[in-house]
């Protein structure tokens, strides 16, 4: 396991917590089996440490997605 496939593996799990701080945008599991609140389409703005969170995920989510490209690339030519 090389220094890459580390920082790979660091990245994937920061993404997996920062996905799981972000608050939840519908009610749960009931309101979407019931129907209730079909919010899906409404504009809602998010502020202050939620709009922080949403950016830092799509940061690291990019990050994780061009590491995903460098490592494959590196094991193919190896």
């Amino acid at each position: 396991m090389g220094a890459l496939d580390i920082i790979f593996l660091i990245v994937a799990i920061i993404v997996i917590i920062l996905s799981l701080l972000q608050g939840g945008k519908s009610e749960g599991a009931s309101g979407a089996i019931t129907g209730s609140g079909m919010n899906i389409f409404v504009k809602t703005k998010e502020r202050g440490s939620e709009l922080f969170i949403s950016w830092l995920t799509f940061g690291f989510a990019v990050v994780f997605f061009i590491l995903a490209l460098l490592v494959n690339a590196l094991a193919a030519g190896a």
